[in-house]
């Protein structure tokens, strides 16, 4: 339901964009409306009430964004009952007028959903510490999805406390298989029958495994170990 004062309401939205009734009239011709001054001014004096398409189109001259609050119009489904079948009509026109404008339809939430994978999770910790074998026949099967690096190939447990702060014991690591890393990655070694996980470093003097942890010395590689990298830590 309109407010009584829908006229006076007109003429001061009319008067605030400095239009005569004449250039509003020519506004609406513009627009494919057929509209006479003498028509507005009909409006203005409670007179007569515009249809949909003159009233959409009166407030997008007029710069009527907010409909409801300006015109005051009910939003209790009773109104709508209250009206006769042409009322009602007139009210499913306008609607169908908003939806179709594209700028009044409430905008609904995105839900992303993000795929699941399944990966395997080695039962037995790869040491942190002093070494342990990671045992290819000991895992679990567990379900991830984005918080995990879409390159993890499988996951293993940190067992001790040397690559504290960034992996403490207990946590579970994420590895992108690989067989090389660079200088400076941390990665899951197999190292002489035990398995880590360490910081890789070459030099000229050969290759080290480094602790994050200070209270742990560099695990040296001779020449005569057996060094494999499972790969790389990934999350």
């Amino acid at each position: 339901m309109i407010k009584k004062d829908f006229g006076s309401i007109i003429a001061n939205k009319r008067k605030d964009r400095k239009l005569s009734q004449p250039q509003l009239a020519a506004l609406l011709c513009e627009r494919g409306l057929d509209v006479k001054a003498h028509s507005i001014s009909k409006w203005e004096k409670n007179v007569n009430l515009p249809n949909v398409l003159q009233f959409f189109a009166l407030c997008e001259i007029l710069e009527i964004s907010d409909i409801n609050r300006t015109f005051q119009i009910g939003t209790d489904e009773k109104l709508f009952s209250k009206l006769n079948d042409e009322g009602q009509a007139k009210v499913l026109d306008y609607m169908n007028l908003l939806m179709k404008s594209g700028e009044y339809i409430r905008e609904e939430p995105i839900i992303y959903q993000f795929p699941r994978r399944t990966l395997s999770l080695y039962d037995l910790p790869v040491s942190a510490g002093t070494g342990q074998f990671l045992d290819s026949d000991r895992f679990s099967e567990i379900e991830v999805g984005d918080e995990v690096s879409s390159s993890a190939d499988f996951g293993v447990r940190v067992c001790g406390d040397s690559m504290e702060p960034l992996y403490l014991d207990g946590q579970i690591i994420w590895i992108h298989k690989q067989e090389t890393l660079e200088e400076g990655e941390i990665g899951v070694f197999f190292l002489d029958g035990d398995a880590y996980v360490k910081k890789y470093h070459q030099s000229d003097s050969g290759i080290q495994l480094i602790s994050l942890n200070k209270k742990y010395a560099p695990i040296q590689v001779t020449s005569g170990s057996i060094l494999k990298t499972f790969g790389k830590v990934v999350g």
